[in-house]
């Protein structure tokens, strides 16, 4: 990658015809740092928030040995790079093919699986193997906080749990273990508690000993109208749920933040192509690394990169991607300077997770050029500040800055 100080050197020179990511791997380097350090228990990397080589290494070398997985490009992608890694494949829904490739080419012995079919599938194709590791997905239902739920996909109900515990407790001589998701975005510490609760019932009245509880993502990121509770809110909330769990006496505690690593680390330095009143029309878009900003109406922060900063005041934009898709627009408005003009650029912040990890081709658009910078333009969970203990709302809720 080439170097810049800060985004604002693009400006000052001739910026590529794309889109240009930004990439800090300072920041991903200190929220692994806490991570490690903070989270009671294991931490598992949700590969799928940004596979980036740049992050990979940087997680890597700050002591992340762990990978949820979600494919078998992931599998293989993990296991190539590094020798030794961990490697958990946590997708409950996986192909015939993916299961067998990362259980003979690649070693994988962890596998997830919610209903009684996907167990089958990973029985058949390891061969009846009697070394996995098998982790059952329970549902998190109920108003977790969370601005993504993912109840609806993913997870067995606390009716069919016990049941799917005991045939997979009965199927490996290794460990068994439960999990869940509270949603992407969780705003609330608490729902990890009401959710080990739910999971402590269901193994209890499945009669099983459980070696891993991993409580999933779902760890936030700050940004603007959303500014959840000190992270160290949450690991004390999960470490109090797990001592009171019926588990073994060395049950281990596993983890998959995404977000939480890696969206301060990252951000697009977009150009404007056209400006129609309070339309911008820009080179990169939904089909590009704002999928979220177009389709979640996530609130990033942004601002205008010009040598003279400009001093007019803020006014409500729309956003345009270069698509020829009506939907390639944001319905959320962003605060920019009313000068905004053709030829401006315009960082979009904490893109980090789920930015260009998310980029498509279409119509001919979204190449991106990637540079380093070593600033650190947007809040952080993990400063001191950040760890503060905050009064926030019992339910927050997504604004438009």
């Amino acid at each position: 990658m080439d170097s810049v100080l800060s985004p604002l050197e693009l400006a000052a020179g001739n910026s590529p015809e794309g889109p240009v990511a930004i990439a800090r791997p300072h920041r991903v380097a200190v929220a692994a740092q806490w991570f490690t350090a903070n989270f009671p228990g294991e931490v598992l990397y949700a590969v799928k928030a940004n596979p980036s080589p740049w992050v990979l290494d940087t997680l890597w070398a700050n002591g992340v040995k762990s990978f949820d997985v979600a494919s078998e490009a992931e599998v293989e992608l993990v296991a190539t790079r590094y020798e030794g890694a961990n490697i958990a494949f946590m997708h409950p829904v996986k192909s015939r093919r993916a299961i067998g490739r990362a259980f003979y080419d690649f070693g994988v012995r962890t596998f997830v699986l919610d209903s009684e079919d996907e167990l089958e599938k990973i029985l058949v194709e390891t061969g009846g193997a009697k070394d996995l590791t098998l982790i059952v997905r329970l549902a998190a239902d109920g108003d977790n906080g969370a601005a993504y739920p993912l109840a609806r996909k993913f997870g067995c109900s606390a009716e069919e749990a016990p049941a799917l515990m005991r045939r997979a407790r009965g199927a490996t001589e290794e460990m068994l273990g439960v999990s869940f998701h509270v949603g992407s975005q969780c705003m609330r510490p608490e729902a990890y508690r009401v959710a080990m609760d739910n999971v402590n019932r269901a193994i209890v009245k499945a009669g099983v000993v459980a070696d891993i509880v991993d409580v999933g993502g779902g760890f936030p990121a700050i940004y603007p109208g959303m500014v959840p509770p000190p992270m160290a809110d949450y690991m004390r909330t999960i470490r109090e749920g797990f001592e009171q769990m019926f588990v073994a006496q060395n049950a281990k505690l596993w983890a998959e933040p995404g977000r939480a690593l890696v969206a301060e680390a990252g951000s697009i330095v977009a150009r404007v192509e056209l400006r129609k009143g309070d339309a911008l029309y820009l080179n990169d878009g939904a089909y590009g690394s704002l999928f979220d900003a177009t389709h979640a109406n996530w609130p990033f922060p942004v601002k205008l990169l010009r040598t003279q900063a400009s001093k007019a005041k803020l006014a409500p934009f729309r956003f345009f991607g270069p698509t020829c898709d009506s939907i390639d627009a944001t319905s959320t408005t962003f605060m920019l300077p009313v000068d905004v003009r053709e030829g401006d650029l315009i960082e979009i912040g904490s893109l980090g997770a789920y930015g260009s990890a998310m980029a498509t081709r279409f119509n001919g658009f979204g190449e991106t050029v990637t540079v380093e910078s070593k600033d650190a333009p947007w809040p952080s969970m993990y400063s001191a500040e950040a760890q503060v203990a905050r009064k926030r709302p019992r339910k927050p809720k997504l604004v438009q800055p």
